[in-house]
């Protein structure tokens, strides 16, 4: 393996690239944005030829860059038979908050050229979709901003890639809210009894010792929850064999704001005490606790 890590940003416009390679800056990363293809190999020598020691890379290619769309698994095959450790991070929003950023910031979108915002971020959303499939790291920041944003990739980006293992998210979300779209498992929770039909608890979440206590007081949650640990604890090295850096789980239930919430605190702490330290970086997200 050589000792260069390569992140490669991409996604759609508006979804925050420019903040997540500022994030990376700010760990380190030697950083460059939308660089030509053809200039890929002489950069990369460059920095292996560095007297400073450059040792992660990280690149911004959006859809200006072309030629890399066009053979981008080409491109990206041979830099790993190479040895480099390259990963792809994608972000992406949903229409209706990538429309809102363009008319706030009053930016052109760059495929929409005699055309409406709408129809450039279909464009773009139908030339990107290799590059989304190959990603190792899918995030919606259609409901982070820019801190939160900046947080999630320095928790994901932080730890030195030679000593990484696969990064667990567990997030709960809301199905009136729409599945997130960074999920790579989805779990349905909402056979769980509802805390929201219980007056003393409907206005609390999750988070509170009453509802966690309520939604972990049947039998059935519980042995869900172990059955949960046994599975996820199963797939974790399958999913490290194959390759894979990131892998987010999603619980979700009607709102997001009860159920899912204390479910994945639980399967958080269960996991972290199954796996010990034999377990890579897990974190926790609540996606949608605040709203409702």
């Amino acid at each position: 393996m050589r000792s260069i890590r390569i992140v490669l940003i991409t996604g759609l416009s508006g979804s925050g690239k420019t903040t997540a390679i500022k994030a990376l800056e700010d760990i380190g990363f030697y950083c460059v944005d939308n660089l030509p293809i053809v200039l890929f190999p002489t950069f990369i020598e460059l920095c292996q030829q560095s007297v400073r020691k450059i040792s992660r890379i990280g690149l911004v290619i959006d859809i200006r860059g072309e030629e890399f769309m066009a053979n981008a698994r080409q491109i990206i095959g041979e830099l790993r038979r190479e040895g480099f450790g390259v990963e792809i991070l994608f972000l992406e929003a949903s229409d209706e908050m990538l429309v809102r950023r363009f008319r706030e910031t009053r930016r052109h979108h760059p495929l929409a050229v005699g055309a409406s915002i709408e129809k450039g971020i279909e464009m773009e959303r139908n030339r990107l979709m290799v590059l989304r499939d190959l990603a190792d790291k899918v995030i919606d920041t259609s409901e982070l901003n820019v801190h939160e944003l900046k947080n999630v990739i320095t928790e994901s980006f932080l730890k030195d890639s030679s000593q990484r293992d696969m990064a667990v998210t567990l997030m709960s979300f809301g199905y009136s809210f729409g599945i997130p779209h960074e999920a790579d498992m989805v779990v349905d929770v909402r056979f769980v009894a509802n805390p929201f039909f219980v007056n003393h608890l409907k206005r609390l979440t999750g988070e509170d010792k009453h509802v966690r206590d309520y939604v972990l007081k049947w039998p059935e949650t519980i042995d869900f929850v172990k059955k949960l640990v046994d599975f996820i604890t199963f797939l974790l090295p399958l999913y490290e064999k194959e390759g894979k850096a990131y892998l987010t789980i999603a619980i979700g239930c009607t709102g997001g704001r009860h159920r899912s919430v204390a479910i994945v605190n639980e399967l958080g702490a269960m996991l972290r005490k199954t796996l010990g330290d034999k377990g890579g970086p897990l974190s926790i997200r609540h996606r949608d606790v605040g709203k409702g």
